[in-house]
């Protein structure tokens, strides 16, 4: 009976969460809450859900202090020279431009925001996809290729999900998986260059354009680019805002570089190293206190956001822990998986891994299935971080699911058709993912046991 209970709590959270009826966050609460009431758990409710927090508060401060860094960064302008320096390098070659929209967005997705990032990347970048006579598509989906890449970073969305359903260390997560994701963004710079070679021989014998070059392709692709503030005729990367610290410049990127290189050593946890980070760019960027206020205001918006869903999520997964529900569904995953495909179930949780980031919201599947996977495959002694590593392993696919925002505001921005996009992407998408997976199987972050 709890096995069933906690099956029809997924499906129901599943259901909600990918039919729109209620947000992520409210279903992460009301569901387990109400389920949790209904199998006779309400006397123990309360510790249980404080259990999950606990466990989920270090991702959180990791979270928090790690988005406000590097919007502190964007504000202050560190990212500034690098795109423009982008725009200087391209001198009108359709390869720079092609390989230059690549090492952009692999740069700006260091914040872990998709949206912030294809911003930058469609202001500094589309006059001159569209002066050169370069098609667009080309520029969204080798972004939203890099982007889901560098998304795994440990600030970002899907890691900081998979460690909070799981209760895992962010950092010891993400680490040992640098090699294999460095070996996809190898693969998107590979394909970067084909394409750019085949667009430089197109534009010098006047071939057709793929698609969509010039300006907006038919098929109602002006219709998202109002629905996101009407063109991409604006500049994030405005020269003169408030914020900007180009003095500053020099110490920002020594920071931000001192940052990161004691994450990956692990000279102290990620959210402590975080938080001193935060505190010294406020610091030294905006020593006034109006001035600290409007910064942490500017980006309050998305920093409620994340941390409200690791909390929320630690509702979810206390109640599926603490009632013994991802036990009893683990056991009936067990009985129905032959026993001879069980030395493969991490690579076959990181095949699944690429279907279901597409079809479903991070949300649903890290909340809301890989905790019963990751307890199947404990019962055969496989760890749960491997099952993280895993099911991270698809995570290149991800940016062109149909459930992500940040893709709209990019095709919006560009005058793309979703059509267009998906055509050209989903099969290079694919590659990239393979790429991932075969590299961690050979690295051992997935193995056959």
């Amino acid at each position: 009976m709890i096995a069933l209970l906690g099956l029809s709590m997924v499906t129901v959270f599943l259901y909600l969460v990918v039919s729109k009826r209620l947000s992520p966050m409210v279903s992460l609460i009301a569901v387990p809450i109400l389920f949790a009431v209904i199998g006779g758990f309400s006397p123990d409710l309360g510790d249980m859900i404080t259990d999950g927090i606990k466990s989920v508060a270090p991702t959180a401060a990791m979270l928090l202090f790690a988005i406000l860094y590097f919007g502190i960064m964007i504000d202050a302008g560190l990212f500034d020279p690098i795109a423009r320096g982008v725009v200087q390098l391209t001198r009108n070659d359709p390869l720079r431009l092609i390989m230059g929209t690549v090492g952009l967005v692999a740069l700006v997705s260091l914040d872990g925001d998709g949206t912030t990032t294809f911003m930058i990347t469609v202001s500094a970048l589309l006059p001159i996809y569209r002066r050169l006579g370069v098609s667009p598509v080309l520029m969204t989906g080798l972004a939203c290729l890099t982007n889901a890449i560098l998304n795994v970073v440990p600030w970002g969305g899907p890691a900081a999900r998979a460690a909070s359903a799981l209760r895992l260390d962010p950092q010891e997560l993400f680490v040992p998986m640098i090699p294999a994701l460095a070996a996809g963004l190898v693969t998107v710079f590979a394909l970067a260059y084909v394409l750019g070679l085949r667009e430089r021989a197109r534009l010098r014998t006047a071939e057709p354009v793929l698609v969509g070059a010039g300006g907006p392709p038919a098929g109602g692709s002006g219709d998202a680019a109002s629905s996101d503030g009407g063109s991409a005729d604006f500049d994030v990367l405005a020269p003169d805002r408030e914020s900007l610290r180009p003095k500053l410049y020099w110490f920002n990127a020594g920071l931000t570089i001192a940052l990161l290189t004691a994450l990956i050593i692990g000279v102290l946890p990620i959210s402590v190293l975080f938080m001193i980070g935060c505190a010294l760019a406020l610091l030294v960027n905006y020593p006034r206190l109006d001035q600290q206020r409007d910064r942490i205001a500017a980006h309050a918006d998305s920093v409620v956001a994340v941390v409200a869903m690791v909390f929320a999520a630690a509702v979810f997964t206390g109640v599926l822990s603490g009632t013994g529900m991802i036990e009893q569904m683990a056991q009936y995953l067990l009985t129905a998986l032959p026993d001879g495909l069980f030395p493969f179930f991490s690579i076959i949780v990181a095949v699944l891994s690429v279907p279901f980031t597409f079809f479903m919201s991070n949300d649903a599947f890290y909340f809301g299935v890989m905790p019963i996977l990751a307890e199947a495959g404990a019962q055969h002694g496989i760890g749960a971080m491997e099952i993280a590593r895993a099911s991270l392993l698809g995570q290149p696919i991800h940016m062109l699911s149909p459930l992500v925002p940040a893709m709209y505001v990019l095709i919006g921005l560009a005058k793309v058709d979703l059509g267009d996009h998906h055509r050209f992407a989903i099969k290079w998408a694919l590659l990239v993912c393979a790429v991932v997976i075969t590299t961690g199987l050979g690295l051992g972050l997935i193995n056959i046991h």
